[in-house]
């Protein structure tokens, strides 16, 4: 069983309103939707309902949570042929979320999240074959195959963390370095709904507000913290509403372009001086919590299987942006196909790359080294540290 706002909005009946369209020469140039209403906690006025996408933007999007989506089938089956080891989350299901938030982000904004981060990697910068080969541990992964799957950076994107809830303090960290050297940036700090339930976000949100730091705390709530429901594990489902003192709004996570308004409307909140805002993504995911979770013990194959047939971010997309003559079903296809090929070449890569010697091991922990030295597998046994690149997001 999942949270009851998400088990209201899969069993209503499917609706299509007819957008409205802007056309040029024979087809749309940009259609307008109505999205889901925008729930609120202390804020008087909300995003528009009413949003707007150009062609351009809908091929891009489409292309961003497509090429997720097959990012991650790969990364699923390598995890079944045992060239990905230890632990890794898939993201399917969720695309909406982070290609809806990106979309609305600017280039002074930066983000961290937890270690479902394969999709956010990609989309911060880091081309499919890094973050497939990272996932696979070799030398030309994003962060030469010493971070695996929880463990990616590019600029702005400050990981993957493995430690459930601790990249939120250092989310809002991040918020007032922006804050204190006035770039005018905000920080998105992601969390689910499992790690909406520790303490250290509570404290930081009374630091955050106390000092009207610039941080978007982002609940993406896909209904089960590991293999626990939200209503099982949490006495308040409304997360949005968690932040008390702090204004707070929910967004229909499968919606792409509600996604990209409300995460518009909370960047615009912040860098106005308000202070903080916490934004629940209501959302799901289709594999389990990580894939040694089958994901079938607390939930039924035909819960998946419905949200897979009426909720699906990419398939609804799809169809809203075929009716509306932005798209051509062929023009998709050839994109489809595009995607597939890079993925398979990345994988091609992924497999057959070197790692990195055992002497690049030390290489790289420091930006600035006190000791030219760091400590092996026993105290006694130092490696020599070294520079290979450069240092990214610092401050």
């Amino acid at each position: 069983m999942f949270s009851t706002c998400f088990r209201f909005i899969c069993k209503r009946v499917k609706q299509h309103s007819l957008p409205s369209v802007s056309c040029s020469n024979s087809y749309a140039t940009e259609a307008t939707f109505e999205t889901k209403p925008f729930r609120l906690h202390r804020l008087e006025c909300g995003p528009s309902n009413t949003v707007s996408v150009t062609r351009e933007d809908a091929l891009d999007l489409y292309n961003k949570m497509h090429m997720i989506r097959r990012l991650e089938t790969a990364a699923g089956n390598l995890y079944k042929e045992k060239l990905i080891r230890g632990f890794c989350h898939l993201y399917s299901g969720q695309e909406a979320c982070a290609v809806g938030m990106k979309a609305a982000m600017r280039p002074q904004d930066s983000i961290i999240s937890a270690y479902r981060v394969h999709g956010w990697t990609y989309l911060m910068g880091v081309e499919p074959v890094g973050v497939i080969a990272e996932l696979t541990g070799r030398q030309s992964g994003c962060v030469r195959g010493k971070g695996g799957s929880m463990h990616m950076y590019a600029k702005n994107f400050y990981g993957g963390n493995g430690i459930v809830g601790a990249q939120v303090p250092l989310g809002v960290g991040v918020a007032f370095a922006a804050k204190y050297s006035g770039t005018d940036g905000v920080c998105l700090a992601l969390y689910g709904d499992g790690a909406a339930n520790q303490g250290q976000i509570f404290e930081v949100y009374n630091i955050a507000k106390l000092w009207d730091i610039p941080c978007i705390f982002v609940c993406e709530n896909n209904g089960y913290g590991m293999g626990t429901s939200a209503e099982r594990g949490s006495a308040s489902t409304a997360f949005y509403t968690r932040g008390d003192y702090i204004p707070g709004i929910w967004v229909d996570g499968m919606d792409i372009l509600a996604v990209r308004e409300a995460t518009q409307f909370a960047i615009n909140h912040c860098i106005s001086g308000k202070g903080p805002l916490v934004m629940e993504t209501m959302t799901y995911r289709y594999s389990g919590h990580s894939m040694s979770d089958p994901g079938t013990s607390y939930r039924t194959r035909e819960e998946v299987q419905d949200v897979r047939q009426t909720r699906d971010p990419i398939t609804s997309f799809k169809e809203k942006i075929l009716t509306a003559g932005l798209v051509t079903a062929d023009e998709l296809k050839k994109l489809e196909n595009d995607i597939r090929v890079t993925i398979d070449e990345a994988v091609k890569k992924a497999k057959t790359d070197n790692e990195i010697g055992l002497d690049e091991l030390p290489c790289d922990v420091y930006s600035a080294p006190l000791e030219p030295t760091v400590r092996g597998i026993t105290p006694w046994n130092n490696l020599e540290h070294k520079r290979l690149g450069p240092a990214v997001n610092l401050h």
